[in-house]
């Protein structure tokens, strides 16, 4: 199932339009964005993972490891880019330089605070307060921040953005 966040963001998306999914996994959002349809390209690290996306139409596929290599897509760029429950801060330019002028980064990730709730727990995989904001700030219009206690599914601190790049 896909996240509130992004289903209720994803409208900002054309139809047809070239998005994203960074971390993909097993592609909950890239399944959705691709039913909207939208032309999805899911990175992850786990081959396996993102194996179950073969044959899903409107979907490619790329194995990149985003913590090990160089931006695995230089140059391109995309009418939406999509990551949830991923943080790797080196990567964070790279993903808003990733959004073509007009499109919008959906981001929504766990929080300074999460550590009360288990994991992660780390402060290298928590943003901290306003850090989505200063990542976009002169770059994007923020159409919506939260940084917030979401109980469901399970209890977290999660930050959130959506912002239409400039």
């Amino acid at each position: 199932m896909p996240s509130p966040w992004v289903v209720r963001w994803a409208n900002e998306l054309a139809a047809g339009a070239p998005v994203l999914d960074v971390a993909s996994g097993a592609g909950r959002h890239a399944r959705f964005l691709a039913d909207r349809p939208c032309a999805v390209t899911a990175v992850d690290r786990d081959a396996t993972l993102i194996g179950e996306l073969a044959g899903v139409a409107g979907v490619a596929t790329l194995v990149a490891d985003l913590e090990a290599e160089p931006w695995p897509l230089p140059g391109r760029r995309f009418a939406g880019v999509v990551v949830t429950n991923y943080l790797h801060r080196p990567l964070l330019p790279a993903l808003v330089d990733a959004v073509e002028p007009g499109g919008v980064l959906i981001y929504e990730t766990f929080a300074a605070g999460n550590e009360r709730f288990g994991r992660p727990s780390n402060p290298d995989f928590l943003l901290q307060p306003g850090e989505l904001l200063e990542l976009v700030h002169g770059r994007m219009r923020v159409l919506a921040y939260e940084d917030v206690f979401d109980p469901v599914p399970q209890p977290r601190m999660v930050q959130r953005i959506c912002a239409r790049k400039l």
